[in-house]
């Protein structure tokens, strides 16, 4: 008689996770084929169809549903019980997931993720970047970075001594030949390039100063959701673009930028490094909280 194992499970959820047989199978080290067997055998077994599967797309149906949910917190039980032997293990070894956004990636990779994997061959980094906002224990990840004000309040937050700040940017050659703004409400007789946010929503520009916030949705030739392309075209002068500071310090400070309203973009708050709060966390985790708050210790000393 057959009877599903912890893998069926686990690969049930990752494809939930992942809407897709093909990337769930690359998260669990495993051929697609392979996967859609273990799951066909286990749906024969329940007598239920968990997934609706067209040639475009994977969802859930609801006994698929119901499953996941049901299933999902026992099985984060058994994986912390193991997870609670595996910590006793001197070696720090496995898979540790970090979920960060781009610019938060780029910050972190040299002083703390490339110096992690050097220091312990026998774990495997998966950073994945994304702009939007996740649940990272749903999603499967062990850690995230955000803004310190990003944090969910049930995280455990550990400040990175990186502070957040946006910087407006220019080339020389368009101020020049178009001037440069005194204050914020200026910015609409220029050419900005437009930030889409990864919910498809146009990002408008905040300032603060002495209290008072201001938002401005600029107007300008370009409309762009990733972070380099932005630099590319302000390099190029087509106009002016708003940035996280660490995106242009390097352009400002070799003067291919000119900074902008500087009185008008405030500190935001520290990158975080965050984690679910785990009685027996893998040593993996263990030894990069604790490199991380060598980093932090760094930064600010």
């Amino acid at each position: 008689m057959y009877r599903p194992g912890l893998g069926d499970l686990e690969s049930v959820i990752a494809i939930a996770r992942e809407g897709s047989f093909r990337r769930a199978a690359l998260a669990l080290g495993m051929s697609t084929t392979a996967l859609s067997n273990a799951v066909a055998k286990l749906e024969t077994s329940l007598g239920a169809r968990l997934f609706n599967r067209t040639t475009r797309s994977v969802s859930l149906s609801d006994a698929g549903r119901a499953f996941v949910e049901q299933v999902s917190p026992a099985l984060r039980d058994i994986q912390d019980a193991m997870a609670g032997v595996r910590s006793q293990q001197q070696t720090p070894s496995g898979m540790l997931r970090i979920n960060a956004f781009a610019a938060g990636a780029r910050e972190i990779m040299s002083p703390l993720v490339l110096e992690f994997v050097r220091r312990y061959p026998d774990v495997h980094v998966d950073l994945v970047t994304e702009g939007r906002l996740v649940d990272i224990v749903a999603d499967g990840f062990d850690l995230g970075v955000r803004r310190a004000d990003l944090v969910p309040a049930d995280m455990i937050a550990l400040p990175l001594g990186r502070p957040q700040r946006h910087a407006v940017v220019a080339s020389p050659g368009y101020l020049r030949a178009h001037g440069m703004p005194q204050s914020p409400s200026d910015l609409h007789a220029h050419q900005c390039l437009r930030v889409r946010l990864p919910n498809g929503a146009l990002f408008r520009w905040q300032f603060e100063k002495c209290g008072q916030v201001v938002q401005i949705d600029v107007k300008g030739p370009l409309t762009l959701d990733e972070a380099s392309l932005a630099r590319a075209a302000v390099l190029d002068g087509v106009g002016l673009g708003f940035f996280l500071e660490q995106d242009v310090r390097l352009d400002v400070d070799a003067g291919r930028l000119m900074r902008l309203l500087e009185d008008w973009t405030p500190l935001l708050g520290d990158l975080c490094l965050y984690y679910p709060s785990r009685r027996n966390p893998p040593a993996a985790l263990k030894a990069f909280v604790g490199l991380a708050r060598q980093v932090g210790r760094g930064s600010t000393s």
